[in-house]
């Protein structure tokens, strides 16, 4: 298992696209010359660029004969391909220790988007956030990781596992079915999160077999990968951003104290590694504003809210500074046909 820089992916998702490629018949090593991913980094596991990964999953989905891509690489996740966040999961001593550890250690899998969980009384979320700017396909990428933590959960708490309700940041497909016959509940689509919702009580089910001195042996592991790369400042601030725990209305102070430095000393972090706070922020709006455009039927309203903008003109606003045209014309270019 490597240590992952920033914008870099476990390559195990490369390795079930090509697989699902050569069952269905289907030429992957065009596709791989063309996103230029090569075969020694599936050899040896190395890490690849998240947008590579994002490239490749638009160009496979392509010539796939379903419109599920995403649902299918996602199938195909273990325990095992997860690595020592896998063991740590798996020897964990209950189930929401095991997603406690998913949450806080996600950065060896992906460091370009987040797990959080949120806990709502009984019911808890499990919502993935990709961060990482100009990322392609992140409707693929979010139905993907949902059915990736299913196959988790499903590990930790037995194979007739199901979640309660599915969250996709997505247009509902021309099939469904596929869906509701993986997740085994209801799905619904056009969704401003990626989630699944389970209820809190399972967050203490015991996990069978966890052994104490394997967990104690990943964690080591674990704290030894994430001391050679620590994110920098601007993929820490990305992926705080992304998490409900900041409260609305970014704000660099709060953010800074979260990452317990001071706001000045977050300031100089950015500007010597060429960015700002407020970059950073607009970066993200813009990236999510454009995935929610393409994505889903969320009114313009719905998205400036979801964007944290005061109201729909002042969203219309940037985003036609940013683009030079409104989100609606945007839309309309840029919708799937």
């Amino acid at each position: 298992m490597y240590p992952l820089d920033n914008g870099q992916v476990n390559v195990k998702a490369v390795g079930a696209i090509r697989d699902i490629l050569i069952e269905a018949g289907i030429d992957h090593q065009s596709l791989f010359e063309k996103v230029e991913i090569s075969k020694q980094s599936l050899i040896v596991n190395e890490p690849i660029p998240l947008k590579l990964l994002g490239r490749l999953t638009v160009l496979a989905a392509d010539q796939m004969p379903c419109s599920h891509l995403g649902l299918l690489v996602g199938q195909r996740t273990t325990l095992a391909s997860l690595g020592y966040l896998g063991m740590l999961m798996r020897h964990s001593e209950m189930v929401g220790g095991a997603l406690h550890a998913l949450e806080a250690h996600y950065g060896l899998l992906n460091r370009g988007a987040v797990i959080e969980m949120t806990i709502d009384g009984p019911v808890v979320l499990a919502i993935y956030s990709p961060y990482e700017p100009d990322l392609e396909g992140i409707a693929l990428h979010c139905e993907r990781s949902l059915a990736a933590l299913t196959t988790v959960m499903r590990s930790l708490c037995g194979s007739d596992w199901s979640p309660d309700e599915v969250l996709l940041p997505q247009l509902q497909p021309p099939d469904p079915a596929p869906y509701t016959e993986f997740f085994r509940a209801p799905v619904r689509f056009g969704q401003e999160i990626a989630a699944l919702a389970f209820p809190s009580r399972l967050l203490s089910h015991p996990i069978d077999g966890a052994s104490p001195a394997v967990r104690k042996l990943a964690q080591e592991r674990i704290q030894r990968l994430e001391a050679v790369a620590p994110p920098d400042a601007t993929d820490e601030v990305r992926r705080r951003l992304r998490t409900a725990a900041v409260p609305r209305q970014h704000n660099k102070d709060d953010v800074a104290r979260r990452m317990v430095i001071h706001g000045r000393t977050l300031s100089r972090r950015l500007k010597s590694e060429g960015t700002s706070f407020t970059l950073i922020v607009n970066e993200a709006r813009f990236a999510r504003a454009r995935q929610l455009l393409t994505d889903t039927s969320l009114s313009l309203t719905e998205i400036s809210g979801a964007l944290e903008f005061s109201e729909q003109a002042a969203f219309t606003h940037a985003f036609r500074r940013w683009t030079g045209t409104t989100p609606s014309a945007w839309r309309k270019d840029h919708r799937p046909l």
